[in-house]
């Protein structure tokens, strides 16, 4: 069997004049080395496919495989996580992970956080921001966090996030709607514990492969998991693996939404508490970061004993159990 790899590598951007932020969200050299040595010692066929652009020339000139792994992000658009996936069905060619319409959705952390709210499942009270008159309407009370509604890596959060008053909030929200050209999703602080929880599987037979506590240390930044603490984290912050109660309630929201938002395969939630102790949805991540060393997915997968060659078949396992496919080598 013939797995093909799509993937951004952040080296190519950067020779290409982006900037590091810009790039954050793509992989290192070493994340698409050790997604390809753990295939093939699980006994598939690889072959590197890379971005977008790779693979529809592969495409067009009529390579095709058994599956594909896909972890392509995407550089352009609010649906760019979904361009990828949407090409592969456009050539009825299968792959790992979510399906475009959960990806674009999911990207938006607005709209994700609509319909985890319809749902049921609790969610900090939030405004999304189109253009600068709408943060003056914003009624929320103070604090507020803000932030770009459809990036990731922490990209647009910082220090500044946590807004205590109405000026605060119209010149951020200025300064984020000028940098990002995107919605500004703007909330109600949430001042609890911060987890994030593991999950894989698809509807009914989705199920938790475990959690973590995000703990910080360093002051500059708040505790906001924001660019500069996510990209300097072996500094800046420490982990621990989730295993009391309130992990327990985290993992139920996550898995709750990770179903309600229709994600398949694997991805990774992330729960954070209210001032009341209630844990609440802020978004996920259905391509979660596959380092295997810096990633939270294979971090809080090491707490369960599950190395990082047993997760990257899970997550094959779970592609081709859902398309109907034989897990024969």
């Amino acid at each position: 069997m013939t797995i093909g790899m799509t993937y951004d590598l952040r080296s190519d951007y950067l020779a290409e004049g982006f900037s590091l932020e810009e790039t954050a969200e793509f992989d290192r050299d070493e994340t698409i080395r050790a997604l390809q040595d753990a295939l093939d010692g699980l006994g598939y066929r690889t072959q590197r496919i890379g971005n977008i652009r790779s693979l529809a020339r592969r495409l067009a000139a009529g390579d095709r495989w058994d599956l594909v792994f896909n972890v392509c992000e995407g550089l352009y658009g609010s649906a760019r996580e979904s361009q990828a996936p949407a090409l592969l069905d456009a050539y009825n060619v299968p792959y790992t992970m979510s399906d475009p319409m959960v990806l674009t959705l999911t990207l938006h952390k607005g709209l994700a956080k609509l319909v985890v709210r319809e749902a049921g499942i609790p969610t900090a009270d939030f405004a999304v921001v189109n253009e600068q008159a709408d943060a003056a309407r914003v009624s929320l009370p103070f604090p507020l966090f803000a932030k770009p509604a459809c990036e990731g890596t922490g990209k647009g959060i910082d220090g500044r996030s946590r807004v205590e008053s109405e000026a605060a909030l119209g010149q951020l929200c200025s300064d984020l709607l000028e940098r990002y050209r995107q919605p500004v999703l703007v909330e109600t602080y949430l001042p609890g514990r911060e987890f994030t929880v593991g999950i894989a599987g698809n509807g009914s037979g989705a199920r938790v492969l475990g959690s973590m506590e995000v703990i910080f240390h360093a002051v500059d930044e708040g505790e906001i998991y924001g660019y500069l603490n996510k990209e300097e984290s072996e500094e800046r912050m420490s982990y621990l693996p989730g295993t009391d109660a309130a992990a327990r309630s985290a993992e139920d929201v996550a898995l709750r939404s990770y179903r309600a938002l229709g994600c398949r395969d694997v991805s990774r939630v992330d729960i954070r508490f209210d001032a009341g102790g209630t844990p609440c949805f802020m978004e996920v991540n259905p391509l979660p970061g596959l380092h295997p060393d810096h990633s939270d997915l294979p971090m809080l997968c090491r707490y369960q004993s599950i190395d990082y060659q047993r997760l990257i078949g899970i997550v094959v396992e779970e592609a081709m159990t859902r398309l109907g496919m034989s897990t024969h080598r």
